[in-house]
């Protein structure tokens, strides 16, 4: 018995057959439909594609990323930099960047004497492109990141736990605001 007469309940000659031409009638159909993404305004985020004549790597590197107030502030101006020119020469700004944060904890499995066994550190960051030319915003929105951590008897160990958790969540925030810088620059509203 193969795994389609097994799984799909169809036994005999024509069983296998038939998977087999539905598979293949499937595929027939969807292809031409992905053939047209390009023409119809899907396109590559990563790729090299043009975007008004400049490559999307070269318009992320025209990103001034402003400074950010408190340390995770600049883990995530750091990651930011970092992914925006790919560790090269940022290009001259054309945008800039600016973050504000707001950090919280929440304690999780607290104790009866009131002690925490864990808490969860969250960031939450605001932040719009503005356009150098004509000092327009060009996007706004928010992006969050969330990480936890557990607490324990030594000092030492719960200032590590909670940096850990904090470069996280920053670098959690970093990733998607790149995402979203690519979605805005790869458009032709920037």
């Amino acid at each position: 018995m193969s795994l389609a007469e097994g799984r799909f309940g169809l036994g005999g000659k024509y069983g296998l057959r038939a998977v087999r031409g539905l598979f293949l009638m499937s595929s027939v159909l969807v292809v031409p439909f992905l053939g047209g993404c390009g023409s119809s305004g899907f396109h590559p985020l990563y790729g090299s594609a043009l975007i008004n004549g400049d490559a999307v790597n070269e318009r992320l590197a025209a990103i001034d990323v402003a400074p950010i107030p408190g340390r995770v502030g600049q883990r995530i101006r750091n990651e930011l930099i970092f992914q925006t020119t790919g560790g090269g020469t940022p290009k001259p700004p054309q945008y800039r960047l600016d973050i504000a944060i707001r950090e919280s904890v929440t304690s999780m499995l607290v104790a009866v004497d009131g002690n925490a066994g864990s808490q969860i550190y969250g960031v939450d960051a605001t932040y719009s492109l503005v356009r150098l030319s004509d000092k327009k915003v060009v996007a706004h929105g928010s992006s969050y990141g969330r990480a936890s951590f557990d607490r324990v008897s030594s000092v030492f160990a719960n200032v590590e736990a909670r940096q850990d958790a904090e470069n996280r969540a920053a670098e959690t925030v970093g990733e998607e605001l790149r995402t979203r810088l690519l979605a805005v620059l790869a458009s032709n509203q920037a």
